[in-house]
């Protein structure tokens, strides 16, 4: 099983595939590596070398008790790019993998970095605050984390309808994917899996969107009620001086899964460009 041990013994698991131009694929919570299975098979065929890794605590990763914060992660992210001795490398981070990629510039800079991608990002803020107003208030974080100590396997499985935006109208994926997601989401530890609730939840990157210095391609759907669009997406874009933002209407959180199609083909048509 191919992985890296960080400089505080943390063993961090990856899967490295194709042959190409490199683009790691940061993944969201409370998922792991292999949510990317759609965008995997997609890069690959179309000519990329495709790594994903499981965060700590997440996966086939270790899981220590602590260490959750987005310094960390980034050095993590720093920790597998040095070890792989990548350059020119994309990246591409869904939800909560959006803000590795901020902290990583901010912290190590672009010197590898030729492109980014923030789909479905939580960058820049996602807690509501006197000039933060379209965030979520504390509480709702404080429920999340209240929820998943009670009973987290029922807290995944509930979670899970609306990051796909299944309803009493909507089946936008199919009972196989829930139940993959889920099975994804019970690998990971209770400790991370409530840890970064604050992580993804409390952490402010607006410092770090000035460090976004290269060509940057921001995704989000219009009906995201998970990571709502107006705190995360169109703000991220709005601060970004390199971004371009592209707007799905109508999909839910879960778009890796939702619009497949669509949204490889978008970062394909990202990658290749000048």
């Amino acid at each position: 099983m191919p992985s890296i041990d960080t400089s505080d013994g943390t063993r961090i698991h990856y899967k490295d595939m194709g042959e190409g131009p490199p683009v790691v694929l940061i993944h969201g919570w409370p998922l792991n590596g292999d949510m990317w299975e759609y965008q995997t098979v997609a890069l690959v065929e179309a000519g990329y070398r495709v790594i994903t890794y499981d965060r700590r605590g997440f996966g086939q990763s270790s899981h220590p008790a602590s260490g959750y914060t987005y310094d960390v992660f980034a050095d993590d992210l720093a920790a597998l790019l040095e070890k792989l001795d990548l350059s020119g490398v994309s990246l591409v981070g869904f939800s909560m993998g959006g803000g590795e990629i901020a902290r990583y510039l901010s912290r190590h800079g672009a010197g590898r970095i030729a492109r980014a991608a923030l789909v479905a990002s939580v960058v820049p803020y996602l807690l509501k605050t006197p000039d933060n107003p379209h965030g979520a208030d504390e509480p709702v974080f404080e429920g999340i984390k209240a929820a998943i100590r009670k009973d987290r396997f029922a807290f995944l499985q509930y979670f899970a309808q609306g990051f796909y935006g299944v309803g009493e109208d909507a089946q936008p994926v199919s009972q196989a994917v829930l139940d993959w997601s889920f099975q994804l989401a019970v690998m990971a530890s209770p400790i991370a899996t409530i840890a970064c609730v604050d992580a993804f939840g409390k952490t402010d990157f607006r410092p770090d969107l000035a460090h976004f210095t290269i060509p940057t391609l921001v995704i989000h759907g219009t009906a995201d009620m998970t990571v709502p669009i107006d705190a995360s997406g169109r703000a991220a874009a709005a601060g970004i001086a390199s971004a371009t933002l592209i707007e799905y209407d109508g999909e839910p959180h879960g778009l890796f899964a939702t619009a497949p199609d669509r949204l490889n083909q978008d970062l394909i048509d990202f990658l290749q460009g000048d």
